[in-house]
């Protein structure tokens, strides 16, 4: 068996926003040659989420606007008992339960075997850091 980890960083400067990493992790998939196995892409933080779904640029202007009716933004303590340790960040706690923590994808013929819109994406929730996503191949 085969295997390979690759961390990928991302800093987005807003507090919410999503980046396509499916190129990404096709390269990583490409270099670890790994013909037919597993891919595992997990947001390394509790303010971060992994999901796949369309590139479509209204759909991710939805999925903005539909996290922000679910859990508002909102640093006072009174809405959210997490920010009465005082943190202003318990939305994007309950953004990224919504949006989810990782996707395994499968690899088959060495590439990605993903549906025919289906892309892999970072969200965050409480940007303007560093945060990692671990990618790990594997396979024979």
């Amino acid at each position: 068996m085969k295997s390979k980890t690759e961390y990928l960083t991302f800093n987005v400067p807003q507090r919410m926003g999503f980046v396509n990493i499916t190129g990404e992790v096709e390269r990583i998939v490409g270099e670890s040659g790994v013909a037919e196995g597993l891919v595992l892409v997990n947001a390394m933080h509790i303010t971060a989420s992994v999901f796949i779904n369309d590139d479509e640029s209204g759909l991710l202007e939805d999925y903005r606007k539909w996290l922000e009716e679910l859990a508002p933004f909102d640093p006072s303590p009174e809405r959210y008992r997490h920010n009465r340790t005082g943190e202003d960040n318990a939305d994007a706690h309950h953004k990224r339960q919504i949006m989810g923590r990782e996707v395994v994808v499968a690899i088959t013929r060495g590439k990605l075997d993903l549906g025919p819109w289906e892309q892999i994406f970072y969200g965050e929730f409480d940007g303007r850091r560093a945060k990692r996503v671990l990618i790990k191949v594997i396979g024979q």
